[in-house]
C-alpha cells in the first residue's frame, strides 16, 4: 500500500504542477501571480515533477506553438504527422530541447510574459538532478516494495511528465468525444476526468484556451478549477474579473 500510495501521490502532484503552473499559467496566462509565488511554484514543480521536471519557460513557448499550429506540419506534437506516440514524443523532446537551449529562434509572440528563471531551470534540468531523483525513487522502492512487479513502476516515475504528455497529446487527439467544432482533432478523452485532473477535456480547452475551467457540460468536472478559485480567494493568484 505504501508503494501504491507513493505512485498515486507522484502521479497527481506532478500532474497538478504541470497543469496549474506550466499549462494554465505559463502557457495561457489564465491568471496572474507575484514573483514570489511564481518562484515558489518553480521550486514546487521541481519537487513534485522530480526527474521529469520541465522548464515552465520552454514548456510555455512550446505549448503556445502547439495551439497556434495544431495538427499542421508545424505542430510540435500531432498524431497526424507521426506513426506512433514514441516518434511524436521524441520530436516533442527535440523541439523542447532546442527552445530550452536557445538553438532555435522563437517568435516574440510566443515568448510574451512567459515566466523565466533560467538559473533555476538549468539546475533543475541538469542530468545530476534528474539522476538524483531516479536514485531516490529506487531507494524508496527498495525500502518499501513488497512485490517484484512494483519495481516496474520506477520507469514511469522517471518519465512522469512525458507519460502524462502522451496521454493527452496522442490519445486525446485520437479518441473521445467533442463538444465543439474546432480546426484540429482535439477530443475530450473521458466524460469524467479523474485520471488527468481536467486535462482530458482537451476539445473544450482548444475551443477556449483562456478559460481556467476546462469543464463545460455539467458532468465535466475540472478538479483544478476549485483550487484556482481557492488560490484566488487567498490572493496567491489573481483571476481576471470575467474569469
Amino acid at each position: 500500500m505504501v508503494i501504491l500510495g507513493f505512485f498515486v501521490a507522484h502521479w497527481y502532484l506532478s500532474l497538478f504542477t504541470q497543469s496549474f503552473f506550466h499549462h494554465r499559467y505559463a502557457a495561457h496566462k489564465q491568471f496572474n501571480m507575484s514573483r514570489f509565488w511564481e518562484k515558489f511554484f518553480f521550486i514546487i514543480s521541481w519537487i513534485f515533477q522530480g526527474s521529469s521536471y520541465l522548464s515552465p519557460y520552454a514548456y510555455g513557448i512550446m505549448h503556445r506553438m502547439h495551439h497556434a499550429y495544431a495538427d499542421t506540419e508545424k505542430d510540435v506534437h500531432s498524431p497526424k504527422y507521426d506513426s506512433n506516440f514514441f516518434s511524436m514524443m521524441w520530436r516533442t523532446k527535440t523541439v523542447y530541447d532546442a527552445i530550452f537551449t536557445g538553438k532555435i529562434e522563437v517568435e516574440e509572440k510566443f515568448k510574451k510574459e512567459v515566466p523565466e528563471w533560467h538559473s533555476f531551470d538549468r539546475i533543475a534540468s541538469h542530468n545530476i538532478s534528474r539522476t538524483m531523483w531516479v536514485v531516490l525513487y529506487a531507494l524508496f522502492y527498495l525500502a518499501f516494495a513488497t512485490q517484484w512487479w512494483m519495481f516496474l513502476l520506477i520507469p514511469i516515475h522517471a518519465v512522469m511528465g512525458p507519460f502524462h504528455g502522451v496521454i493527452i497529446n496522442w490519445f486525446a487527439h485520437k479518441y473521445g468525444y467533442t463538444n465543439f467544432k474546432v480546426k484540429d482533432t482535439s477530443k475530450n478523452l473521458m466524460p469524467v476526468d479523474i485520471l488527468m485532473l481536467g486535462e482530458g477535456f482537451h476539445n473544450n480547452h482548444h475551443k477556449n484556451a483562456s478559460s481556467p475551467n476546462f469543464g463545460f457540460k455539467w458532468f465535466e468536472f475540472d478538479p483544478i478549477y476549485p483550487i484556482i478559485l481557492f488560490f484566488n480567494k487567498l490572493r496567491i493568484i489573481r483571476l481576471a474579473p470575467n474569469r
